[in-house]
């Protein structure tokens, strides 16, 4: 197969878990709870769009390449970081009955919990093999998802918020200083910010389109008492140029000079152009090349680290795509497969910088940087 010969630059490891396929988000249809108006169906949160980027992984012999980590569950002394023990005990009811929702729009099965605690295992595992130098970076392909969860609430399909737990344990247990994280899921990384908001030691760096969700989020005006949340709010059809122009004029700039020493990705693909959540158009290419941006500034300013943890993206088709260029940069490898959407989504019309969009970003750009 495509890998099975090609040697990698960098050691990448991967964790994974068949039971994160098991969280259950019920028979909710979209992002809605079944009523007399709406037929149970499936919820966008489903296990498919991880499991077939797992299968592609392997069915190409990247797989062979990396190294496989397996994830503890977090203790309560863990989550506790960030979340009170209340919101843990909340959880645990939600799921002790068998189910529900567990907060806003986040549809909990009876095992969620514990499946959660996978997930922010699965994060600190991998800060501790990067931070131990047991690999160069790492890739946490998790559910449930974490940004959106503030530290009393769940929300967005996310119950606990796994990024900022990582950042906090490598905080505590390693001494870090200084770590930046880079939220490019098309949806604000409200629970991140949320968590970091008045911390000057942790640069939250969101981009997302201008809106979506949550409502009323995600604005340039909030940049924390110490200035160091940065909000880039990009226009609904935002392409390449968009993003591309937001990292060049923003993203690297502020990462430059706050000289992180590790970077942690919450790293969603529902920006790609066959998202049923959002209206972006980004290939697999743009990911891989705002992952390329990262690897470099990282091999300058920490040593290579960086953590990324698998965030939104609810195309089972083209997730997996996306999801496979993001390992191959964040891996080296010298032959990277052909994405057979390429084509097609780089011939969508307007992935040029627009005004609006440059407007956009400019008024970002002035925001953090006056």
């Amino acid at each position: 197969m495509h890998h099975e010969t090609t040697a990698c630059s960098r050691n990448t490891g991967l964790v994974s878990s068949e039971l994160y396929f098991w969280h259950d988000t019920l028979s909710w249809c979209g992002f809605f709870e079944p009523s007399l108006t709406v037929q149970p169906g499936e919820h966008f949160e489903n296990p498919e769009t991880k499991r077939r980027l797992q299968n592609l992984v392997q069915a190409t012999g990247l797989w062979d390449h990396l190294t496989i980590l397996k994830p503890a569950p977090a203790p309560d002394d863990v989550i506790t970081m960030v979340h009170p023990q209340t919101h843990i005990d909340h959880l645990a009811d939600i799921c002790g009955r068998g189910g529900g929702d567990a907060g806003i729009l986040t549809p909990a099965g009876r095992a969620s919990l514990d499946i959660a605690r996978l997930a922010v295992g699965g994060v600190t595992r991998a800060v501790d093999a990067v931070l131990a130098g047991e690999i160069d970076n790492a890739y946490v392909l998790c559910r449930p998802p974490g940004h959106h969860a503030l530290p009393e609430m769940a929300m967005g399909f996310c119950l606990l918020a796994n990024a900022a737990l990582g950042v906090r344990h490598a905080q505590k247990n390693h001494g870090l200083r200084k770590i930046a994280t880079v939220d490019w899921d098309v949806h604000h990384g409200n629970g991140t910010e949320a968590i970091f908001l008045d911390d000057s030691s942790v640069l939250t760096i969101s981009l997302h389109q201008d809106s979506l969700f949550p409502p009323e989020s995600g604005g340039i005006d909030m940049k924390g008492a110490e200035g160091t949340n940065l909000n880039v709010p990009l226009p609904p059809g935002s392409g390449s140029g968009a993003y591309r122009a937001a990292f060049e004029k923003i993203v690297m700039p502020a990462l430059e000079a706050f000289e992180p020493e590790m970077i942690v990705i919450p790293c969603g693909f529902d920006a790609c152009a066959l998202d049923p959540l959002g209206v972006q158009m980004l290939s697999s290419e743009d990911f891989r090349w705002m992952t390329r941006q990262l690897v470099a500034l990282a091999d300058r300013h920490c040593r290579g680290r960086i953590v990324a943890t698998h965030e939104g993206g609810y195309s089972a088709t083209y997730v997996p795509y996306c999801g496979l260029a993001v390992l191959e940069e964040l891996s080296g490898v010298s032959d990277p497969l052909p994405d057979p959407f390429h084509e097609h989504i780089k011939n969508y019309g307007g992935h040029d910088l627009t005004g609006d969009q440059n407007t956009a970003i400019d008024h970002a750009r002035k925001a953090y940087f006056g």
